[in-house]
Protein backbone atom coordinates (compact mmCIF):
# COMPACT_ATOMS: atom_id res chain seq x y z
CA UNK A 1 0.00 0.00 0.00
CA UNK A 2 1.01 3.68 -0.55
CA UNK A 3 -0.10 6.48 1.44
CA UNK A 4 -0.36 7.11 5.27
CA UNK A 5 -3.24 9.38 5.16
CA UNK A 6 -6.60 8.51 7.34
CA UNK A 7 -7.54 6.44 3.97
CA UNK A 8 -5.25 4.94 3.46
CA UNK A 9 -4.84 3.27 7.01
CA UNK A 10 -8.64 2.61 7.06
CA UNK A 11 -8.20 0.56 3.82
CA UNK A 12 -4.98 -1.14 5.75
CA UNK A 13 -6.81 -1.87 8.87
CA UNK A 14 -9.84 -3.39 6.09
CA UNK A 15 -7.78 -5.16 4.92
CA UNK A 16 -6.89 -6.82 8.32
CA UNK A 17 -10.22 -7.14 9.26
CA UNK A 18 -10.52 -9.63 6.33
CA UNK A 19 -7.58 -11.61 6.07
CA UNK A 20 -5.86 -11.66 9.04
CA UNK A 21 -2.88 -13.75 7.58
CA UNK A 22 -2.72 -11.21 5.11
CA UNK A 23 1.07 -9.73 4.96
CA UNK A 24 0.72 -5.36 4.12
CA UNK A 25 3.61 -2.92 4.10
CA UNK A 26 2.29 0.32 4.36
CA UNK A 27 4.82 3.18 2.68
CA UNK A 28 4.60 6.57 3.58
CA UNK A 29 6.80 9.49 2.12
CA UNK A 30 6.53 11.83 5.18
CA UNK A 31 7.72 10.95 9.07
CA UNK A 32 4.66 10.34 10.38
CA UNK A 33 1.22 9.33 9.27
CA UNK A 34 -1.43 11.56 8.86
CA UNK A 35 0.42 15.06 7.95
CA UNK A 36 -1.48 16.39 4.81
CA UNK A 37 -4.75 16.78 4.47
CA UNK A 38 -5.87 14.45 7.32
CA UNK A 39 -4.08 16.65 9.99
CA UNK A 40 -4.80 19.86 8.43
CA UNK A 41 -8.71 19.82 8.25
CA UNK A 42 -11.30 21.16 9.95
CA UNK A 43 -11.80 18.43 12.62
CA UNK A 44 -15.67 17.99 12.05
CA UNK A 45 -17.37 14.70 11.94
CA UNK A 46 -19.84 15.34 9.41
CA UNK A 47 -23.62 14.28 9.43
CA UNK A 48 -23.85 14.34 5.88
CA UNK A 49 -26.79 16.81 5.58
CA UNK A 50 -25.59 18.51 2.13
CA UNK A 51 -25.35 15.46 0.04
CA UNK A 52 -27.87 14.58 -2.66
CA UNK A 53 -30.27 12.06 -1.19
CA UNK A 54 -29.24 8.48 -1.79
CA UNK A 55 -26.28 9.34 -2.86
CA UNK A 56 -23.22 7.43 -2.40
CA UNK A 57 -21.36 10.36 -0.56
CA UNK A 58 -24.74 10.57 1.82
CA UNK A 59 -24.34 6.74 2.50
CA UNK A 60 -20.74 7.03 3.17
CA UNK A 61 -20.77 9.88 5.24
CA UNK A 62 -23.72 8.56 8.02
CA UNK A 63 -22.11 5.44 8.06
CA UNK A 64 -18.77 7.17 8.57
CA UNK A 65 -19.61 9.31 11.24
CA UNK A 66 -21.10 6.41 13.36
CA UNK A 67 -17.74 4.56 12.46
CA UNK A 68 -15.90 6.85 13.26
CA UNK A 69 -17.57 7.60 17.11
CA UNK A 70 -17.09 3.97 18.01
CA UNK A 71 -13.51 4.17 16.94
CA UNK A 72 -12.89 6.50 19.24
CA UNK A 73 -14.63 5.04 22.22
CA UNK A 74 -12.80 2.13 21.28
CA UNK A 75 -9.12 3.57 21.80
CA UNK A 76 -10.51 6.53 24.07
CA UNK A 77 -9.78 9.22 21.67
CA UNK A 78 -11.73 12.33 22.55
CA UNK A 79 -14.88 13.27 20.61
CA UNK A 80 -17.79 15.71 21.29
CA UNK A 81 -20.57 15.95 19.57
CA UNK A 82 -21.41 19.36 19.39
CA UNK A 83 -24.21 19.81 17.19
CA UNK A 84 -23.90 22.29 14.23
CA UNK A 85 -26.24 25.28 13.32
CA UNK A 86 -26.54 26.17 9.72
CA UNK A 87 -27.64 30.22 9.78
CA UNK A 88 -29.30 31.77 6.96
CA UNK A 89 -28.64 35.74 6.70
CA UNK A 90 -31.18 36.68 3.90
CA UNK A 91 -34.23 35.69 2.73
CA UNK A 92 -32.59 34.14 -0.46
CA UNK A 93 -30.91 32.22 2.32
CA UNK A 94 -33.91 31.00 4.12
CA UNK A 95 -35.50 29.41 0.67
CA UNK A 96 -32.27 27.70 0.48
CA UNK A 97 -32.37 26.46 3.85
CA UNK A 98 -35.45 24.49 3.76
CA UNK A 99 -34.30 23.38 0.43
CA UNK A 100 -31.52 21.97 2.56
CA UNK A 101 -34.03 20.93 5.27
CA UNK A 102 -35.73 18.45 2.63
CA UNK A 103 -33.03 16.55 1.67
CA UNK A 104 -31.82 16.11 4.93
CA UNK A 105 -34.62 14.08 5.77
CA UNK A 106 -34.85 12.34 3.06
CA UNK A 107 -31.43 11.20 4.08
CA UNK A 108 -32.54 10.16 7.21
CA UNK A 109 -30.53 12.91 9.24
CA UNK A 110 -32.01 14.10 12.19
CA UNK A 111 -32.33 18.30 12.10
CA UNK A 112 -34.20 20.96 13.36
CA UNK A 113 -35.69 24.34 12.11
CA UNK A 114 -34.46 26.92 14.61
CA UNK A 115 -36.31 30.69 14.90
CA UNK A 116 -34.34 33.67 14.84
CA UNK A 117 -35.77 34.66 18.55
CA UNK A 118 -34.27 30.90 19.58
CA UNK A 119 -31.16 31.50 17.40
CA UNK A 120 -30.16 34.34 19.71
CA UNK A 121 -30.67 32.51 22.74
CA UNK A 122 -29.09 29.69 21.95
CA UNK A 123 -26.33 31.41 20.34
CA UNK A 124 -26.49 35.13 21.94
CA UNK A 125 -23.36 36.00 19.49
CA UNK A 126 -24.78 34.92 16.05
CA UNK A 127 -27.12 36.55 14.11
CA UNK A 128 -29.63 35.36 11.54
CA UNK A 129 -33.37 34.96 10.25
CA UNK A 130 -33.42 31.28 10.83
CA UNK A 131 -31.27 28.35 11.19
CA UNK A 132 -31.04 24.61 10.35
CA UNK A 133 -29.62 22.50 13.85
CA UNK A 134 -27.95 19.12 13.10
CA UNK A 135 -27.39 17.42 16.17
CA UNK A 136 -25.24 14.82 15.25
CA UNK A 137 -22.25 16.51 13.78
CA UNK A 138 -19.16 16.17 15.84
CA UNK A 139 -15.37 17.41 16.15
CA UNK A 140 -12.38 15.40 17.22
CA UNK A 141 -8.54 15.03 16.10
CA UNK A 142 -8.27 12.77 12.89
CA UNK A 143 -4.26 13.01 13.30
CA UNK A 144 -5.12 11.05 16.46
CA UNK A 145 -7.53 9.07 14.65
CA UNK A 146 -4.51 8.14 12.33
CA UNK A 147 -1.65 7.33 15.28
CA UNK A 148 -3.81 4.74 16.62
CA UNK A 149 -4.76 3.27 13.34
CA UNK A 150 -1.26 3.07 12.97
CA UNK A 151 -0.31 1.64 15.98
CA UNK A 152 -3.18 -0.93 15.90
CA UNK A 153 -1.79 -2.01 12.57
CA UNK A 154 1.50 -2.39 13.45
CA UNK A 155 -0.04 -4.46 16.58
CA UNK A 156 -1.28 -6.76 13.92
CA UNK A 157 1.55 -7.37 12.32
CA UNK A 158 1.71 -4.57 9.32
CA UNK A 159 4.65 -3.26 8.19
CA UNK A 160 4.81 0.82 8.13
CA UNK A 161 7.35 2.23 6.22
CA UNK A 162 8.08 6.11 6.84
CA UNK A 163 10.06 8.39 4.96
CA UNK A 164 9.80 6.80 2.20
CA UNK A 165 9.30 7.63 -1.53
CA UNK A 166 8.07 5.78 -4.15
CA UNK A 167 10.08 6.30 -7.62
CA UNK A 168 8.91 3.68 -9.78
CA UNK A 169 5.62 1.10 -9.97
CA UNK A 170 6.17 -2.01 -12.12
CA UNK A 171 3.30 -4.02 -13.00
CA UNK A 172 3.14 -7.29 -14.40
CA UNK A 173 0.95 -11.14 -15.21
CA UNK A 174 2.04 -12.35 -11.55
CA UNK A 175 1.86 -8.94 -9.38
CA UNK A 176 3.41 -5.25 -8.81
CA UNK A 177 7.08 -4.26 -8.37
CA UNK A 178 7.36 -1.16 -6.36
CA UNK A 179 10.87 0.64 -5.74
CA UNK A 180 11.36 3.25 -2.97
CA UNK A 181 13.80 6.18 -2.84
CA UNK A 182 16.12 3.85 -0.06
CA UNK A 183 16.92 1.77 -3.03
CA UNK A 184 14.54 -1.41 -1.70
CA UNK A 185 12.69 -3.32 -4.11
CA UNK A 186 9.26 -4.42 -2.78
CA UNK A 187 6.95 -7.55 -4.87
CA UNK A 188 3.46 -7.44 -3.93
CA UNK A 189 0.36 -9.68 -5.66
CA UNK A 190 -1.61 -6.44 -5.15
CA UNK A 191 -0.91 -2.26 -4.71
CA UNK A 192 -3.73 -0.10 -3.72
CA UNK A 193 -2.73 3.65 -3.13
CA UNK A 194 -4.41 6.34 -1.68
CA UNK A 195 -1.86 9.36 -2.22
CA UNK A 196 -3.95 12.14 -1.70
CA UNK A 197 -2.17 15.49 -2.78
CA UNK A 198 0.06 13.48 -5.04
CA UNK A 199 -2.42 10.36 -6.32
CA UNK A 200 -2.42 11.61 -10.10
CA UNK A 201 1.54 10.69 -9.79
CA UNK A 202 1.56 7.83 -8.53
CA UNK A 203 -0.83 6.90 -11.40
CA UNK A 204 1.72 8.05 -14.01
CA UNK A 205 4.49 6.25 -11.89
CA UNK A 206 2.40 3.15 -12.91
CA UNK A 207 1.61 3.87 -16.80
CA UNK A 208 -1.83 4.38 -15.98
CA UNK A 209 -4.29 6.48 -18.25
CA UNK A 210 -4.40 9.47 -16.32
CA UNK A 211 -6.84 12.27 -17.50
CA UNK A 212 -6.79 14.46 -14.64
CA UNK A 213 -4.38 16.41 -12.15
CA UNK A 214 -4.51 17.48 -8.38
CA UNK A 215 -4.74 21.14 -8.34
CA UNK A 216 -4.45 22.34 -4.69
CA UNK A 217 -6.90 24.51 -3.12
CA UNK A 218 -5.44 26.10 0.39
CA UNK A 219 -8.34 26.55 2.82
CA UNK A 220 -6.76 30.07 4.67
CA UNK A 221 -8.28 30.50 8.16
CA UNK A 222 -7.66 32.19 11.70
CA UNK A 223 -7.68 31.04 14.73
CA UNK A 224 -9.60 33.25 17.41
CA UNK A 225 -7.94 34.27 20.76
CA UNK A 226 -8.38 32.49 23.86
CA UNK A 227 -10.93 34.84 25.14
CA UNK A 228 -13.24 34.42 22.58
CA UNK A 229 -13.01 30.08 23.02
CA UNK A 230 -16.37 30.58 24.42
CA UNK A 231 -17.84 32.85 21.48
CA UNK A 232 -20.26 29.78 20.48
CA UNK A 233 -21.39 26.66 21.33
CA UNK A 234 -22.14 24.65 18.18
CA UNK A 235 -20.11 24.85 14.93
CA UNK A 236 -22.02 27.72 12.98
CA UNK A 237 -21.64 27.23 8.99
CA UNK A 238 -23.54 29.17 6.20
CA UNK A 239 -26.44 28.03 3.81
CA UNK A 240 -24.44 26.95 0.87
CA UNK A 241 -24.59 28.16 -2.70
CA UNK A 242 -25.18 26.00 -5.37
CA UNK A 243 -23.30 28.39 -7.73
CA UNK A 244 -20.50 28.06 -6.09
CA UNK A 245 -17.90 24.96 -5.81
CA UNK A 246 -17.02 25.70 -2.31
CA UNK A 247 -18.82 25.67 1.49
CA UNK A 248 -17.59 29.35 2.59
CA UNK A 249 -16.34 30.97 5.30
CA UNK A 250 -17.90 29.54 9.10
CA UNK A 251 -16.83 28.93 12.85
CA UNK A 252 -15.38 25.66 13.89
CA UNK A 253 -14.72 25.05 17.39
CA UNK A 254 -12.11 22.25 17.29
CA UNK A 255 -11.70 19.50 19.93
CA UNK A 256 -8.72 21.54 22.05
CA UNK A 257 -10.76 24.09 22.75
CA UNK A 258 -10.37 26.88 20.04
CA UNK A 259 -12.27 28.04 17.78
CA UNK A 260 -11.45 29.15 13.85
CA UNK A 261 -12.99 31.03 11.72
CA UNK A 262 -12.20 30.03 8.09
CA UNK A 263 -11.74 28.67 5.35
CA UNK A 264 -11.68 30.60 2.25
CA UNK A 265 -10.29 28.45 -0.77
CA UNK A 266 -7.79 30.31 -2.68
CA UNK A 267 -5.66 28.84 -5.26
CA UNK A 268 -2.53 27.16 -3.70
CA UNK A 269 0.91 27.54 -5.95
CA UNK A 270 2.35 24.70 -3.65
CA UNK A 271 0.76 20.57 -3.30
CA UNK A 272 2.27 20.72 0.19
CA UNK A 273 3.06 24.26 0.70
CA UNK A 274 1.35 25.71 3.63
CA UNK A 275 2.95 28.83 4.70
CA UNK A 276 1.58 31.90 2.59
CA UNK A 277 3.70 32.52 -0.46
CA UNK A 278 4.37 28.75 -1.00
CA UNK A 279 5.47 28.11 -4.52
CA UNK A 280 6.72 24.98 -6.35
CA UNK A 281 7.32 25.10 -10.15
CA UNK A 282 6.31 21.53 -10.84
CA UNK A 283 2.97 21.82 -9.07
CA UNK A 284 2.24 24.58 -11.24
CA UNK A 285 3.34 23.23 -14.11
CA UNK A 286 0.89 20.15 -13.97
CA UNK A 287 -2.23 21.58 -13.54
CA UNK A 288 -3.66 20.83 -17.02
CA UNK A 289 -7.04 22.14 -17.26
CA UNK A 290 -6.90 24.72 -14.67
CA UNK A 291 -7.46 28.02 -16.43
CA UNK A 292 -10.52 26.17 -18.48
CA UNK A 293 -11.60 25.75 -14.76
CA UNK A 294 -10.62 29.10 -13.76
CA UNK A 295 -12.70 31.11 -16.21
CA UNK A 296 -15.98 28.76 -15.38
CA UNK A 297 -15.33 30.07 -11.85
CA UNK A 298 -14.35 33.09 -12.21
CA UNK A 299 -16.68 35.04 -9.96
CA UNK A 300 -16.02 33.45 -6.74
CA UNK A 301 -12.28 32.83 -6.93
CA UNK A 302 -12.18 36.80 -7.43
CA UNK A 303 -13.55 36.80 -4.43
CA UNK A 304 -12.02 33.92 -2.78
CA UNK A 305 -8.44 35.96 -3.84
CA UNK A 306 -9.69 39.70 -2.00
CA UNK A 307 -10.51 37.77 1.33
CA UNK A 308 -7.42 36.16 1.04
CA UNK A 309 -5.09 39.31 0.32
CA UNK A 310 -7.60 41.32 2.81
CA UNK A 311 -8.28 40.75 6.51
CA UNK A 312 -10.80 43.09 6.46
CA UNK A 313 -12.66 41.84 3.61
CA UNK A 314 -12.18 37.85 5.52
CA UNK A 315 -13.45 39.67 8.54
CA UNK A 316 -16.95 40.94 6.64
CA UNK A 317 -17.96 37.10 5.51
CA UNK A 318 -17.29 36.31 8.69
CA UNK A 319 -19.22 39.47 10.32
CA UNK A 320 -22.09 38.41 8.62
CA UNK A 321 -23.30 35.63 11.05
CA UNK A 322 -21.32 36.81 14.26
CA UNK A 323 -21.33 40.40 14.35
CA UNK A 324 -18.85 40.74 17.39
CA UNK A 325 -16.06 40.37 15.69
CA UNK A 326 -13.11 42.24 15.23
CA UNK A 327 -10.04 42.67 13.10
CA UNK A 328 -7.93 41.92 16.20
CA UNK A 329 -9.87 38.53 16.96
CA UNK A 330 -8.27 37.11 13.27
CA UNK A 331 -5.49 35.88 15.53
CA UNK A 332 -2.98 32.90 14.19
CA UNK A 333 -3.41 32.37 10.26
CA UNK A 334 -3.20 28.88 9.35
CA UNK A 335 -3.89 26.47 6.64
CA UNK A 336 -4.96 23.36 4.87
CA UNK A 337 -4.96 22.48 1.34
CA UNK A 338 -7.62 20.53 -0.38
CA UNK A 339 -6.59 17.99 -3.37
CA UNK A 340 -9.13 18.88 -5.73
CA UNK A 341 -8.72 16.73 -8.83
CA UNK A 342 -9.78 18.30 -12.29
CA UNK A 343 -10.31 16.63 -15.47
CA UNK A 344 -8.23 17.80 -18.58
CA UNK A 345 -11.31 19.50 -19.44
CA UNK A 346 -11.42 21.33 -16.87
CA UNK A 347 -13.87 19.61 -14.81
CA UNK A 348 -14.11 19.76 -11.35
CA UNK A 349 -14.19 16.16 -10.11
CA UNK A 350 -16.82 16.20 -7.26
CA UNK A 351 -17.40 12.41 -7.21
CA UNK A 352 -15.04 9.44 -6.17
CA UNK A 353 -12.37 8.70 -9.12
CA UNK A 354 -10.57 5.58 -9.14
CA UNK A 355 -7.97 4.01 -11.59
CA UNK A 356 -7.03 0.35 -11.76
CA UNK A 357 -5.59 -2.38 -13.35
CA UNK A 358 -5.63 -5.84 -12.86
CA UNK A 359 -3.12 -5.86 -10.02
CA UNK A 360 -3.28 -2.06 -8.81
CA UNK A 361 -5.75 0.34 -7.49
CA UNK A 362 -5.61 4.04 -6.98
CA UNK A 363 -7.88 6.13 -5.38
CA UNK A 364 -7.33 9.26 -7.22
CA UNK A 365 -10.39 11.63 -5.70
CA UNK A 366 -11.90 10.64 -2.84
CA UNK A 367 -14.27 13.44 -1.91
CA UNK A 368 -14.79 15.23 1.01
CA UNK A 369 -15.57 14.47 3.80
CA UNK A 370 -13.43 11.51 3.22
CA UNK A 371 -12.23 12.01 6.81
CA UNK A 372 -15.50 11.59 8.08
CA UNK A 373 -16.09 8.52 5.92
CA UNK A 374 -12.42 7.22 5.98
CA UNK A 375 -13.70 3.43 7.31
CA UNK A 376 -16.42 2.74 4.94
CA UNK A 377 -14.45 4.47 2.04
CA UNK A 378 -11.83 1.59 3.32
CA UNK A 379 -14.56 -1.05 2.72
CA UNK A 380 -15.54 0.54 -0.65
CA UNK A 381 -12.04 -0.01 -2.10
CA UNK A 382 -10.97 -3.51 -0.98
CA UNK A 383 -14.69 -4.57 -2.26
CA UNK A 384 -13.65 -3.16 -6.04
CA UNK A 385 -10.01 -4.55 -5.32
CA UNK A 386 -11.33 -8.15 -4.44
CA UNK A 387 -14.01 -7.86 -7.12
CA UNK A 388 -11.08 -7.14 -9.83
CA UNK A 389 -9.28 -10.10 -8.73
Amino acid sequence: MVGGGIVGLATARELIARDRAARIVLIEKEADVGLHQTGHNSGVIHAGVYYQPGSLKAKLCRKGAEATKQFCRETQIPFETCGKLIVATSPLEVERMHALAGRAAQNGIEIRPVGGEELARIEPNVRGLEALLVPATGIVDYRRICVAMADRLREAGTELRLSTRVTAIREDETGVTVTTDAGDTLRAEKLIACAGLQSDRLALLAGLPVRHRIVPFRGEYYTLPAAKSAIVRHLIYPVPDPELPFLGIHLTRMIDGRVTVGPNAVLGFSREGYPRGSVDLADIGSMLGFWTMARRNLRSGLTEFRNSLLRRRYLEECRKYCPSLTLDDLGTPGAGIRAQAVLDDGTLVQDFLFLGSPRSLHVCNAPSPAATSAMPIAKMIVDRMEEAA
